[in-house]
């Protein structure tokens, strides 16, 4: 990185083949983005500012570079890693230092768990948030039952059913009365 430029922001998600990145870079015109097997390089000029952004981000696994791909949205540029082995477990981490980036954080609209059996492809992009070894943050509810957590905590009746309107009790000091005349 040169003295006048910063690591742009970047969020990032995984499937069992594929990371998703996105570099929150607006009207970044030609961007620089090269792949490695180990390591991708993004250099670019864009923002309000229009400031200089460059990042290397070591991998902590090996991806196909000859896979890899990257668009530019205008509003940010959108990458897809493609891993170099898909059968291996899913990433504890992006980078292979395995640090807390400031300028790098989990895309949850588009994270979804190695354990989720509805892969909704490239697409869909879910929003499972479990087991995610994210270094500090740890696994959040690690793929639990919803409906069981509910059942829990009471807001769900013994056989999974869903409360509903017609289960709420009726007060006597309820507005269902007459409306008074004005005067």
């Amino acid at each position: 990185m040169t003295d006048q430029s910063l690591p742009p922001p970047v969020m990032w998600a995984q499937r069992a083949s594929v990371i998703f990145l996105t570099i929150n870079v607006e009207d970044c015109k030609d961007p620089e983005i090269k792949f490695n097997k180990d390591s991708m390089v993004f250099k670019g000029l864009g923002g309000v500012e229009k400031k200089q952004y460059e990042v290397t981000i070591n991998l902590y696994k090996e991806i196909d570079p000859d896979k890899s791909k990257s668009f530019n949205r205008g509003r940010c540029i959108e990458v897809i890693l493609t891993k170099a082995n898909p059968s291996e477990p899913y990433w504890p981490y992006l980078t292979s230092d395995k640090k807390k980036h400031h300028w790098l954080k989990v895309d949850f609209n588009k994270w979804q768990d190695e354990d989720d059996s509805g892969d909704e492809g490239v697409g869909g992009m879910g929003a499972g948030m479990g087991g995610m070894g994210m270094g500090g943050m740890g696994g959040m509810g690690g793929g639990g039952d919803f409906e069981e957590m509910m059942r829990q905590m009471g807001g769900l009746g013994a056989g999974g059913e869903k409360p509903g309107f017609e289960d709420l009790e009726e007060d006597d000091d309820s507005d269902d009365g007459p409306i008074p005349d004005l005067e």
